[in-house]
Order: structure tokens, then sequence, then C-alpha cells
């Protein structure tokens, strides 16, 4: 996920849905915490995580993503980038709303870019 600022990138791995179709969280569930396996935490509702376009990427541009890059890594593109997470250990689906990092520290939690919203 380094250099995700460059444009025409090519993504590849599991997407969302299809997480969600294996695990099939309860009912009650209606948000995901995603946890990286150097602490970082970022939140999003359920529905921005069952969009089309949500992937658990393995691989960037034809080549499996390096640890370096940050792989694996959830790519939420209709959201800023803080939404995203590098080195994903954990998913978490909760029926209650957990403050990712940058939440907590001001950001805004819906990280609407066509909203302007980067803070609360």
């Amino acid at each position: 996920m380094t250099t995700w600022s460059t444009l025409d990138n090519e993504w590849e791995g599991v997407s969302f849905r299809r997480i969600m179709e294996v695990v099939r969280p309860l009912s009650l569930a209606q948000f995901v915490l995603f946890t990286a396996y150097d602490g970082y935490t970022t939140n999003l509702p359920l529905e921005a995580c069952a969009d089309e376009d949500v992937l658990l990427a393995h691989t960037w541009n034809g080549a499996p993503l390096t640890i370096q890059q940050g792989g694996p890594g959830v790519i939420v593109p209709k959201r800023y980038a803080w939404k995203r997470t590098k080195w994903v250990k954990d998913i978490t689906f909760s029926d209650r709303d957990q403050k990712g990092y940058w939440e907590v520290r001001g950001y805004s939690n819906s990280a609407l870019p066509w909203e302007n919203d980067p803070y609360s």
C-alpha cells in the first residue's frame, strides 16, 4: 500500500463481500474493526465494507504485496486513506462502533471525501 497515491493501481485479493459470505457475521453486526500487526486500527460500518470494490489485497500491479508495502491490506476506495489498513492481523465484526487510531485523534469517523469531512 506504499505509494497508494499513484494512479492506475491494479489490486488483486479477496472481495470483502466474499469474506462476509464465508464468515457470516451475526445479524446484529453493524461495524468492522481492522487491526494491523503494528497495532494500527480503523473502523468502518459493515455496509461500507460490503461495497463491491472493497478488497483484502494481496497483490499490487501484478506482484505480491511485500511486508514492506504492508500486505495484506484492506483497500476502501470510497473513503479517505486512513480507513485502509496495512498488515491486517484481525478483522472484528461488532454491534458497536469502536473508533480507530485516527478517529480517536479527531479525524472524521465517516471519512467520506465527497463530503469533504476529514475531521470530526
